[in-house]
């Protein structure tokens, strides 16, 4: 039954993730022609750039795939987009051991998607490529251009940095709002370079309206979460079986709360979640004419990743992997005729499948199992739960 509990999760989380990969949401293309065509595109949230995307016209065709050659533009509504620009890119590593001595950047030009970040009399685009990130900026008076970092080697262990990006906007933007000293203290980070942008646009005219790239900022749940697990516990003395003590199930109720911190990644689908919760388990049965109890009461808790799987707008399902720490309390397993066993602070893993509907009601099935005694060769234990789940999202 574990088994096959086990294997279903697995597969159910390899089935909605391929499923995931088909849900299409509505944007927008421009081809080499100029010509804008609205359709159904396939959001990746990308942490690299992209240089091709899938898309549809209408929710029934089946998918197809356009590539940087043949798109100038695409974009999602009312969030992010790229446009396509050549362009010259230094690609120098900000790994120490892949650091050159050479200080200036060595460029060479591309072709590239470049995701759009600030648009205003000067417009910011960055670009991503596993370590490699990318600053860029235009105005009505520069053409784009890469905001230029870069580290490098002055000898095996030092390092020195360029920053010449910091006189390039000295050069290209700085009016009466832009301070020297807020160029100085500009680092070459997403989030200050688009600050820095936006207050440079919203000086030159007010009444100009900025595009912003609105990043996704509800980043953090907490969640109440309430249900029923059914627990089976089993001891096992090694090299024979005529004191193997198979307990009952037990249902209790269970209540906690649960924070998760969602990654701001690809379309929010992975998170991070901590649930303390306390768990208790006892019985008592008769072996070989003597009473074996077991009464176990933990702290239990479970850190884990999330990943969630959009069906629409409304609907998603997630899997958990949790690893739980547990602090056992009190607790005591009697085996006549060998007196009270050794019960420990155990680590066990947890695996979940759930349904979550419009960000604030969930149901998860979720199993976990662990050994409770510290016995060594002599005894082997097993606690499995399976636990029904309801939960809320408070904020």
């Amino acid at each position: 039954m574990i088994k096959k509990l086990t294997l279903l999760i697995l597969l159910s989380f390899l089935s909605f993730h391929s499923y995931s990969q088909i849900v299409f949401e509505k944007a927008y293309y421009i081809d080499n022609n100029n010509t804008k065509v609205n359709c159904l595109i396939r959001n990746q949230d990308w942490i690299k750039t992209p240089k091709e995307f899938q898309y549809k016209l209408t929710e029934t065709e089946q998918p197809q795939t356009l590539t940087i050659q043949q798109v100038k533009e695409f974009g999602f509504e009312n969030d992010t987009k790229y446009q396509r620009y050549t362009v010259k890119i230094d690609r120098s590593s900000e790994i120490m051991r892949n650091m050159s001595y050479v200080k200036n950047p060595e460029f060479n030009e591309e072709t590239l998607f470049l995701k759009v970040l600030v648009e205003g009399k000067a417009s910011l685009y960055q670009y991503d490529e596993n370590d490699l990130k990318r600053f860029f900026f235009k105005t009505d008076d520069v053409a784009i251009t890469q905001l230029v970092y870069k580290s490098y080697k002055i000898n095996e262990s030092e390092i020195g940095h360029n920053n010449h990006y910091k006189q390039q906007l000295a050069n290209a933007l700085q009016d009466n709002s832009i301070s020297d000293k807020n160029i100085k203290n500009l680092t070459y980070s997403k989030d200050k370079l688009v600050a820095f942008f936006s207050k440079y646009n919203h000086s030159i005219d007010p009444k100009i309206e900025t595009t912003e790239v609105k990043e996704k900022k509800d980043l953090f749940n907490l969640n109440v979460r309430g249900g029923i697990s059914n627990s089976k516990a089993s001891i096992k003395r090694q090299n024979t079986s005529v004191y193997d003590v198979d307990f009952d199930n037990k249902t209790q109720v269970r209540l906690g709360v649960e924070a998760e911190f969602i990654f701001g990644f690809n379309r929010n689908k992975w998170a991070f979640i901590v649930e303390p919760t306390y768990q208790s388990y006892s019985d008592e049965k008769t072996v070989r004419n003597a009473n074996v109890s077991i009464d176990y009461k933990s702290i239990e808790l479970p850190l884990g990743i999330r990943y969630y799987s959009f069906l629409n707008n409304n609907s998603k399902l997630f899997v958990n992997f949790q690893y739980i720490v547990e602090f056992q309390l009190n607790s005591e397993v009697k085996f006549p005729p060998f007196g009270n066993l050794d019960v420990r602070s155990t680590k066990s893993i947890a695996m979940g499948l759930g349904y979550k509907y419009k960000n604030k009601y969930s149901l998860e099935l979720r199993y976990s199992t662990k050994d409770i005694l510290n016995e060594g060769v002599y005894f082997s234990s097993k606690l499995a739960s399976t636990s029904i789940i309801f939960g809320y999202t408070i904020f």
